[in-house]
């Protein structure tokens, strides 16, 4: 498929349908193959899908193909999304995992056959490529686990985790406030090829709380975010949003398992001031940092994060909550682009003000 224009330059996002027991979801691999390098842990994965949510789970054709494989056939992969967005009988669309080149498959998107075909796509991390695919096709996505991550949890998938997703992408209802997560957190590593760690949890780190960081009162707008350094191998390509997207958005972003240092997310903020994006937004949400970084590291990346916002362009009544629940840290929230939100300093509290689905 070649590339395909929009025929209209403004556009709603579309919200696609609910999912309900006995819904169809595709997985597919845009990224990394890491589905068919260890089966045991996309089995597993799997089976949670289909025993906590009751979904028929289905692969496309080269979802569980090798690592190589994968690698060298990017319009492979985009087939597969652009079969699974265009056939009826699949409801919905989950990554497999992330990984560091789904930048090859902007080349083949439809993003007319998209927009015709609006289903739920969920995953996170470099899942931030086929996000903004559907933020220009005028789709709402879903910024959440992947089949490896997140659904194939050592021990079962986290209900913090699972709660989020239900409330998001399986109702038709206001969402409302995101909880926090009082059960604790985890980014310890137990390696997903030895069959040994499946049934075994992972230690969990007392929750501290969401950083209420900066700002004041009540900031509104829709959600537009992903991994930040796949949000900085977005800009100046076609799928970046224009300014006037990206006007009283509330920014939201997370540090991949790389864990980047905090001078990156200041270079990053600085940039998106110098294209006149940072002072029009409404709000930041940011994720727990990434990587297996000690607790006291955190404050270094709010650190980058104010000396931009708030000593550099003088953003002190913008609303910034950090340390939140989503990206690369477990468990995680399920959040829609595109949907609106709202950040309140005052009670301190960010909710989704609509509903994600139809």
């Amino acid at each position: 498929m070649e590339l395909q224009k929009l025929s209209t330059s403004c556009i709603n996002h579309i919200k696609p349908k609910h999912l309900v027991k006995g819904s169809t979801v595709a997985t597919v691999s845009l990224s990394w193959g890491g589905a068919g390098e260890i089966p045991s842990r996309y089995d597993a994965g799997k089976k949670q899908l289909e025993e906590l949510f009751g979904f028929n789970v289905v692969a496309m054709p080269n979802s569980l193909k090798s690592a190589e494989f994968i690698k060298n056939n990017p319009k492979a992969r985009a087939d597969d999304l652009m079969q699974a967005f265009s056939d009826p009988k699949i409801d919905a669309i989950i990554s497999n995992i992330g990984g560091d080149d789904s930048i090859r498959t902007l080349t083949y998107m439809d993003y007319d056959l998209i927009r015709s075909n609006p289903k739920p796509f969920i995953g996170y991390s470099d899942s931030t490529i086929t996000h903004f695919v559907c933020f220009k096709a005028g789709i709402v996505s879903y910024y959440g686990p992947s089949v490896l991550s997140g659904f194939a949890e050592n021990g079962g998938m986290f209900e913090y985790a699972r709660n989020s997703f239900l409330k998001t992408i399986c109702s038709n209802q206001i969402i409302g406030n995101l909880p926090q997560n009082n059960a604790g957190w985890t980014v310890e590593f137990l390696d997903w090829e030895d069959p040994a760690n499946q049934n075994k949890k992972r230690t969990l780190t007392k929750p501290t709380g969401w950083n209420f960081l900066s700002g004041k009162g009540i900031a509104n707008g829709q959600l537009i975010g992903g991994c930040l350094e796949v949000l900085d191998w977005l800009r100046g390509i076609e799928v970046w949003p224009s300014n006037e997207k990206w006007k009283n958005a509330i920014l939201f972003f997370e540090t991949s398992e790389e864990a980047p240092p905090p001078s990156y997310v200041e270079r990053f903020l600085r940039i998106l001031g110098a294209m006149g994006i940072l002072e029009n937004l409404s709000g930041i949400l940011v994720g727990r940092p990434g990587g297996r970084l000690p607790i006291e590291k955190f404050k270094d990346y709010d650190d980058s994060i104010l000396q931009v916002v708030i000593n550099e362009y003088g953003l002190n009544s913008m609303p910034i909550v950090t340390q939140m629940d989503f990206g690369h840290t477990d468990p995680i929230l399920t959040l829609p682009l595109g949907i609106n939100a709202e950040i309140n300093m005052d009670n301190k509290t960010v909710s989704i003000t609509e509903s994600a689905c139809s």
